[in-house]
């Protein structure tokens, strides 16, 4: 599989990473329904099979439990991939979810990380959303500090804007921005993947399936009951139905291309230069394979044009 170097001097990344939030379960406000842990690491195996490198997890997904069965899955592995998990998602007893990005709930954070992964040192640690309470500058000086003090190999943002990097890059260098990057949420485009290039930080692009609904087989009456997409505006009234046209729209262009489409949905993601990797979600074996499908493979310039002419007309 194709790789690229995430920021300036960051790893050699996989182009496809395998995105750990659904194997986290249910059962918390951001579940995506039950899940077999059994499925969950013969997908993450699947994946390493197929050449993907690197995984993407969070503590709050599955409120640890994703991260317990990403190490359930490495445990043993003669070629351990590159992990990213995040900070900043904390929860209290009741499952009840919080922003806290303070200096003190961070260091708290990594040493559970640190534990719930089973590794001495956590590959690159993230900042998952801002903390409007917490000045960044305190925030990044920490992440800093467990960079220093060799916790975290390399520290990076997640769904930060262009004023909050360049604050954090007064501080120390940014390795990586997880954005949100798909067909259907474009908004990265004018200022985040540009100043990400000029700056030299990596990008890793998260749901470039817009969690389902770019894989032409979305069904919302199919969903789990305690799945968060039933609650989401995205899944609901003219938002999903402006994203289903768009997949009327693009199934054609997939088929001329001979690949489903999600993975023209990824593709078109991996296009942009300024992109490092897109995180793929898998809860089973079988989506590796069809995401890894993605990969090996390019866009032409008048796929490209006629994927913009689609969106176009829809959105």
């Amino acid at each position: 599989m194709e790789t690229r170097r995430l920021g300036r001097s960051g790893p050699a990344l996989s182009v496809i990473g395998f995105g750990a939030w659904a194997i986290g379960g249910g059962g918390y406000a951001y579940g995506w329904g039950p899940q077999d842990d059994a499925e969950s690491i013969a997908a993450i195996h699947r994946a390493l099979a197929y050449g993907v490198n690197w995984i993407d997890t969070a503590p709050v997904y599955g409120l640890g439990h994703s991260e317990e069965v990403v190490a359930r899955a490495l445990a043993g592995t003669s070629d351990r991939p590159f992990v990213a998990t995040k900070c900043g998602l904390v929860w209290d007893g009741n499952g009840n979810i919080r922003n806290d990005l303070r200096p003190a709930s961070i260091r708290r954070e990594v040493e559970a990380s640190l534990r719930r992964l089973r590794v001495d040192v956590i590959d690159l640690y993230q900042c998952h959303w801002p903390d409007p309470a917490t000045p960044i500058e305190e925030t990044w000086q920490t992440m800093a500090a467990l960079q220093d003090e060799g916790k975290v190999r390399h520290i990076g943002t997640s769904n930060f804007d262009v004023l909050l990097l360049e604050r954090c890059l007064a501080v120390r260098h940014v390795d990586s921005l997880q954005p949100p990057y798909s067909l259907l949420r474009r908004g990265v485009e004018r200022d985040l993947l540009p100043f990400c290039a000029r700056r030299g930080i990596g990008v890793i692009a998260y749901s470039p399936m817009a969690s389902g609904v770019l894989t032409g087989r979305f069904d919302p009456v199919r969903l789990a009951p305690e799945d968060w997409r039933r609650n989401a505006a995205d899944f609901q009234g003219a938002r999903l139905r402006q994203g289903l046209a768009l997949v009327d729209r693009l199934c054609p262009i997939a088929a001329g291309c001979g690949k489903t489409l999600g993975q023209l949905a990824i593709a078109w993601v991996l296009s942009r230069p300024e992109v490092t990797s897109a995180i793929v979600g898998a809860r089973r074996p079988v989506q590796v394979e069809e995401n890894t499908g993605a990969a090996g493979w390019h866009l032409t310039a008048e796929d490209l044009a006629e994927i913009e002419r689609a969106s176009a007309e829809v959105l």
